[in-house]
């Protein structure tokens, strides 16, 4: 398999710190922010709106044991890195119920050793390519068309990709455009946001859920939700890298996923709760781990997955709850599976994942803007993959060029928010990674991270 699609090694250094105050200042004082605030301002429906946010994420991880490592191995000595995102979303409304939205990013820094190491990887700000400079991408551009069907009207509050004004509690919405899969699937009110709740990617989706992205977590397809009642039924199309795990989409659509979701809403006095069912089919170029492992055989080399690339599919399906339990507590729990026979296309190394964990809000401790959580997560790979790892096979993200004893990967994560404003948080956040990358022999690893996170 390709490794990474990292640009440059990195020499440690604190260019997005030295940049992070002037980017929140500049957030904090711009007139928008103030807008924003402003009750009546939010009541109104609009036909304009412009958001922006700033994320600065320094993380960290101490010395740990590690007897031997591989090319994809995360480093046993202390290391830091740090990542620094800046975007823009701009949107306006066209026509009746239609948006369109546009949002040009400026990125820069790695993640720890390039975003390599872990299977559960510590940091959803760090992307798959690093540079120490910033570049600008343009991560989103889609328009968002929503047909009201009846049903009892509600309120649409403004906020980021969302223009407010009125929408009914039966509806279709269709979006088309570049867009992140996960913008529309498995998202979850107490970890799906890096930039304001959990880190690790593993805890922020279903690890297992290996969905069409190029390699910053964007692509191109279409989506449909119909919502009626407490039911939503969610389907998708969207196209795959042109090779697995890289920069580029596939131009011709030839390589393919499709999504679906099945979602299911209550309230029981008064505390909300949903459950989501979600599964994705891939259908692209993949190889098999058996045939990799054989020719690997053959040739007297390690196995490699990209020199038995066939067209295939790849299917995976995993279940998502969150539940409010009032007084500012939430709980929210994952769990999934995918073909492990088969190489993820995407995303991680991680066939099989169980998540839980729960929400605090601090307004028992008179910080109403905190908020403390704690979630954990335990991911596995087949026999197979274990196999192809253990004959020195290279993952998406892992690869220690052996696997005597392998295990499940556990990791421990926990944060604490400070609302210092209602547009600026500052966070701490400690992981407990247990068997980094299966790996029995190597670690447990500490990992730390302050990230400070601005947002009109």
């Amino acid at each position: 398999m390709a490794r990474p699609c990292n640009v440059s090694p990195r020499a440690p250094g604190l260019t997005g710190w030295r940049l992070a105050p002037v980017w929140a200042a500049a957030l904090i004082l711009s007139p928008a922010s103030v807008l924003a605030d402003d009750d009546d301002s939010a009541a109104a429906p609009q036909d304009f709106a412009f958001h922006g946010q700033l994320t600065f994420t320094d993380q960290g991880n101490l010395a740990f044991k590690a007897p031997y490592s591989g090319r994809q191995s995360l480093p046993p000595i202390a290391e830091g890195r740090e990542t620094t995102d800046v975007t823009a979303f701009i949107g306006i409304r066209p026509w009746a119920n239609g948006e369109i939205w546009i949002n040009p990013e400026f990125d820069q820094g790695f993640g720890l050793h390039d975003t390599l190491g872990v299977a559960g990887f510590p940091s959803g700000e760090a992307y798959k390519i690093g540079r120490d400079t910033f570049y600008l991408r343009l991560q989103r551009l889609f328009l968002r068309q929503t047909f009201n069907l009846g049903g009892g009207t509600s309120k649409v509050d403004p906020d980021i990709n969302q223009l407010s004004g009125a929408q009914s509690a039966n509806r279709v919405v269709v979006t088309i455009g570049r867009f992140g899969v996960t913008d529309i699937f498995d998202t979850n009110s107490y970890a799906h946001d890096p930039r304001n709740d959990f880190l690790n990617w593993a805890i922020i989706e279903a690890g297992t859920f290996d969905y069409a992205a190029d390699a910053w977590g964007y692509t191109v397809g279409a989506s449909a939700e119909w919502y009626q009642g407490p039911w939503t039924w969610r389907l998708g199309v969207f196209d795959l890298s042109k090779i697995p795990n890289s920069e580029k989409l596939d131009t011709r659509f030839g390589q393919f996923q499709v999504v679906g979701e099945l979602e299911r809403r209550w309230a029981v006095s008064g505390k909300v709760g949903a459950l989501k069912i979600t599964g994705y089919l891939s259908r692209g170029r993949m190889g098999l781990y058996s045939e990799a492992i054989a020719l690997g055989e053959q040739l007297d080399e390690a196995p490699s997955v990209a020199l038995v690339r066939r067209y295939r599919s790849r299917p995976g399906v995993s279940a998502n709850l969150q539940q409010d339990l009032g007084d500012g507590f939430g709980v929210f729990a994952r769990a999934g599976w995918s073909k492990g026979d088969v190489e993820p296309y995407e995303f991680a190394d991680i066939d099989e994942t169980v998540s839980a964990g729960v929400s605090i809000k601090g307004d028992h401790w008179r910080r109403k803007e905190d908020t403390l959580a704690i979630g954990g997560v335990i991911d596995q790979i087949s026999k197979i993959h274990q196999e192809y790892l253990a004959d020195g096979g290279l993952g998406i993200l892992i690869g220690d060029g052996r696997l005597p004893i392998p295990g499940t990967e556990n990791i421990l994560e926990t944060y604490y928010n400070i609302g210092v404003t209602s547009f600026l948080h500052l966070s701490i956040d400690y992981q407990f990674v247990d068997h980094p990358a299966y790996n029995t022999d190597r670690g447990p690893v500490s990992i730390f991270a302050a990230r400070l996170h601005a947002q009109f």
